[in-house]
């Protein structure tokens, strides 16, 4: 059984950073793909981010390329996001979510519990 547990979520002042981590387990090969969607108060769920597990490459939205850093250990089986400059609207619910087959993007098999990740002054 695939399991996602993020943490790292919390309160941050604009133009400050957080690091958001996601140990997985149970994915039955070493080729996958992970990423991150987010879902801001009232509105729809948002891919920010996903990375290729087994051969690299990563892709970004537009409103984070540049700010936002996805990376994956693969020693502690734990995926990352450095979050950077951080803004108002980047306020949610982050969630780490998984796919067997194909590129993460709002409807992946897997998804963790999420964290909260508040972006106010």
């Amino acid at each position: 059984e695939v399991q996602l547990v993020e943490s790292g979520g919390g309160l941050v002042q604009p133009g400050g950073f957080l690091t958001l981590s996601c140990p997985s387990s149970g994915f039955p090969s070493s080729s996958y793909y992970m990423g991150w969607v987010r879902q801001a108060p009232g509105k729809a769920l948002e891919w920010v981010s996903s990375i290729y597990i087994g051969g690299g490459g990563t892709y970004y939205a537009d409103s984070v390329q540049g700010r936002f850093t996805i990376s994956k250990d693969n020693a502690k089986n734990t995926l990352y996001l450095q979050m950077n400059s951080l803004k108002p609207e980047d306020t949610g619910v982050y969630y780490c979510a998984a796919d067997p087959n194909r590129w993460v993007t709002t409807t992946p098999d897997y998804w963790g519990h999420g964290t909260q990740v508040t972006v106010s002054s």
